[in-house]
C-alpha cells in the first residue's frame, strides 16, 4: 500500500511544490495539504494520514509547537521541511529531538528531491523508541582513564540526532579521541555539535582539517561538502576533510570515515553504527572488524530506522549488537587503560 502523506506548511506554492515532488513516487499518495496547524490537526483526525510532513516555521503556531503536541497526543512519523538556514537549522535540531524522523530542506522548483522521496517512505516504516534502557542505568565513569591509541568511530542517519544526544550523554569527560558522521544538510551540523557540546562532558566541535584528534573532545563531520577521514598513526591522529564525490550516495559518508579508521588504527579503535536508512557505513565496518576492531550494531528493537546497522549486521560486519543504552558503555570500556 502507498504511504499515505499529509503536506502541513503554510505557503500554498510549496504546498504545491511537495506534493507534486512526492506524487512522481507510486509509492507515496499525497492525502491532503494544510495551510497550518489548525487545518493540519482536523485533517489528522479525518484522513488518518501515514506520515506528516510539516514546515518548521508558520504563522499561527510554529512547526515545534505542534509537532510538541503531534506527539503527545497522536505520535506519527513527521518528516521536518526547512530552508537551509542557521536559525532554520537551530529549529530542526530541537524538532529532531522532539521526536521528528529527519529534517530535510524544502525542494526547489523545478528539481527532483530523491531525498525527500526516500525519508518520507522510510518514516513510514520509522519506530519511536525509548532512548534510554531504565533496566541498564548508565555505567558511572567518571574515573575512566583511556589506553593509548584509542580512538571510537560512530556513524548514524535518520534517527540519529536523538541517538547521539543519548549516547554522548553517557560518555566520560575525558573520553578517547572520538569521530562522528551524522548524516545532514551543511548548515545543520554547526548547529548540531552546539546542541551536543552543551548537553556532554567531552568537548563538541566540528572537525577542522589537519587537527589533531585528542582524548576529551568530539568530532562531527561538517555536512554537505566534505568527508570525513581519520590519518596519521597511534596516538597521533589527525582529521582530513576531504572535498570528494559522495561514497556510499552520502557526504560525508559513514563508509569513508570507517574505511580510514581501519586503515589508520587498526586494532585500536572502536566502532559503531547507529540508526539510519540505507547502507552507508556497513562496508566500513567490515574493514574495521577485518582489521581487529571490537565493533558494535544498534539492534532493531531501539533504532527509529533499522537500516545501516541490520546491513551491517548481515554482512558480518558486527561484532556485537547493543540497544542504545548499552553502546556506550561498551565502547568506553573497550577503551579503558
Amino acid at each position: 500500500m502507498p504511504v499515505r502523506t499529509l503536506i502541513v506548511d503554510d505557503s500554498p506554492s510549496m504546498r504545491a511544490l511537495i506534493a507534486s515532488t512526492l506524487s512522481r513516487d507510486p509509492e507515496i499518495e499525497v492525502v491532503g495539504t494544510a495551510n497550518g496547524p489548525l487545518q493540519a490537526r482536523e485533517m489528522i483526525k479525518a484522513l488518518d494520514p501515514d506520515v506528516l510532513t510539516l514546515d518548521v516555521e508558520m504563522p499561527d503556531m510554529n512547526g515545534l509547537d505542534f509537532l510538541e503536541r503531534v506527539m503527545r497526543l497522536r505520535p506519527m512519523p513527521v518528516v521536518m521541511l526547512s530552508t537551509l538556514t542557521q536559525a532554520g537549522a537551530e529549529i530542526s535540531i530541537r524538532a529532531l529531538e522532539l521526536g521528528a524522523v529527519e529534517c530535510c530542506a524544502k525542494p526547489a522548483a523545478g528539481m527532483l528531491d530523491g531525498n525527500l522521496v526516500a525519508t518520507v517512505k522510510a518514516a513510514a516504516g520509522s519506530r519511536r523508541v525509548r532512548l534510554r534502557d531504565p533496566a541498564t542505568p548508565p555505567t558511572p565513569m567518571a574515573d575512566f582513564t583511556p589506553r593509548p591509541g584509542a580512538l571510537i568511530a560512530i556513524g548514524a542517519s535518520t534517527g540519529g540526532v536523538e541517538a547521539l544526544i543519548a549516547l554522548l550523554g553517557s560518555f566520560p569527560a575525558h573520553c578517547p579521541p572520538t569521530v562522528i558522521v551524522q548524516h545532514m544538510p551543511a548548515t545543520f551540523t554547526t548547529s548540531f555539535a552546539a546542541r551536543l557540546d552543551r548537553l556532554s562532558k567531552p568537548a563538541v566541535a566540528e572537525a577542522r582539517h589537519g587537527q589533531p584528534l585528542v582524548p576529551g573532545h568530539v568530532y562531527l563531520a561538517p555536512g554537505g561538502t566534505h568527508h570525513l577521514e581519520v590519518a596519521g598513526g597511534e596516538g597521533r591522529y589527525r582529521a582530513r576533510l576531504i572535498p570528494d564525490d559522495p561514497t556510499s550516495g552520502h557526504r560525508p559518508s559513514v563508509d569513508r570515515l570507517f574505511h580510514s579508521v581501519a586503515r589508520t588504527a587498526g586494532a585500536h579503535a572502536v566502532g559503531a553504527i547507529l540508526t539510519g536508512m540505507g547502507r552507508d557505513g556497513a562496508d566500513g565496518m567490515l574493514a574495521m572488524r577485518n582489521a581487529g576492531c571490537f565493533t558494535i550494531g544498534q539492534d532493531r528493537d531501539s533504532c527509529v530506522v533499522y537500516g545501516m546497522p541490520g546491513v551491517a549486521q548481515e554482512i558480518g560486519a558486527v561484532t556485537r549488537q547493543l540497544s542504545l543504552g548499552r553502546i556506550a558503555p561498551a565502547l568506553i570500556e573497550r577503551c579503558r587503560a
